[in-house]
């Protein structure tokens, strides 16, 4: 993990961005407009094109003017604390969660990518990128510990089977002729002004397919934490999905992996994703995303390495001249897999949030009826 990668993505500088905040936190005794954090609340409040209503005393009055080398110069002066694993997963859970490709980045993204605090930001990426806690980061798929998550009040429909279903090279063939037919309809219907208020499928990824991630060293996947758009569950349910050693699986380590598989897989979806992908990079233009139809005939599966996710995530990804991609709606270390040989074992284990230590701790394990 390389500092240059922390800072090359609005991911990765989001996590820069919640690192500093919490280190901040954890040397004031009282949040006044005088700290780090303040000036990270009015700059991005002001910058956000979108911007929430302010409620409680002094909402009604006008905001101090603060500017990215106000916030700069006070990040400057935060001392930066020891680099753990908990501090790294919050970060990294904050970067996530914060993700969205349906509209504009919000203020703090935008804060973070000005110039004066990508200067400032360095400094955090180069101690952070020294942790021996972030050289997972950059590993390759872990074969032999794999978990996929679901979310809910019971673990009943997360433990039944599905119904017998068409094979997935067949189901990924009916995605496709789907994005096709959508594309058609979307040319035809749809504005060319990527201003204009249209909004579709924004992500760059197969429903069809089933995905995962590893756990940590405490057993917990980091699919319950690592979730964009999260929607503040507190329950999660996991199981463990075990890889044959002769599946073989793409790696998305840096931007020019993806732009690799949609050159040799190219789906054309300008018209359709034209509007949300405008607002989430400022980018107009052609717009391709990977044929996972297609893909699935070399490949078993394509994992997204974190260090791939933070850099390249969110971003306008150069396919050729005139044509961009980008990786919407993935989850770091996240795996698709484009075979059915990867499929959950019987044992559902749940994980429940403890508000109290605003912690995830195991709580029962089930087995599910075959």
């Amino acid at each position: 993990m390389t500092a240059n990668a922390l800072l090359a993505g609005p991911r990765g500088r989001r996590l820069l961005l919640e690192f500093a905040r919490e280190a901040d936190r954890a040397t004031q005794q009282n949040y006044d407009r005088s700290t780090f954090n303040s000036a990270v609340f009015y700059a991005a409040h002001n910058l956000d094109p979108n911007p929430g209503v302010l409620y409680g005393p002094g909402a009604d009055e006008p905001l101090p003017d603060i500017t990215p080398d106000e916030v700069a110069r006070r990040l400057a002066t935060v001392p930066l604390p020891e680099v753990t694993e908990a501090v790294l997963r919050s970060a990294l859970g904050m970067a996530v969660d914060n993700a969205r490709y349906w509209q504009e980045p919000e203020g703090e993204d935008i804060l973070a990518a000005t110039a004066p605090m990508r200067r400032e930001l360095r400094r955090v990426a180069d101690h952070i990128a020294q942790s021996s806690h972030v050289e997972w980061w950059s590993t390759e798929v872990a074969r032999d510990d794999q978990w996929s998550v679901g979310w809910g009040d019971s673990a009943e429909s997360f433990m039944q089977e599905p119904p017998e279903q068409r094979p997935l090279t067949d189901r990924l063939v009916a995605w496709r002729n789907r994005i096709v037919e959508q594309e058609v309809q979307a040319e035809r219907e749809r504005p060319r002004d990527p201003k204009a208020n249209y909004s579709g499928e924004w992500w760059s990824f197969p429903w069809e397919a089933r995905c995962s991630a590893r756990s940590f060293d405490d057993g917990l996947p980091a699919g319950v934490l690592f979730v964009e758009d999260s929607m503040g569950w507190e329950r999660a349910f996991a199981r463990r999905m075990p890889v044959p050693a002769e599946i073989e699986v793409f790696e998305i380590d840096v931007t020019d992996a993806w732009a690799d598989l949609c050159r040799r897989y190219p789906l054309e979806v300008t018209a359709q994703k034209r509007h949300d992908w405008y607002r989430a990079t400022g980018r107009d233009g052609r717009w391709v995303m990977p044929d996972w139809s297609r893909v699935a005939d070399a490949y078993g599966g394509v994992h997204l390495t974190v260090r791939g996710y933070l850099a390249a995530a969110g971003t306008a990804i150069d396919v050729d001249d005139d044509t961009a991609s980008v990786i919407a709606g993935w989850a770091p270390d996240e795996t698709h897999w484009l075979t059915d040989a990867v499929r959950p074992d019987s044992d559902v284990v749940e994980w429940v949030l403890d508000d109290a230590r605003e912690r995830w701790r195991r709580k029962t394990a089930r087995t599910s009826k075959r």
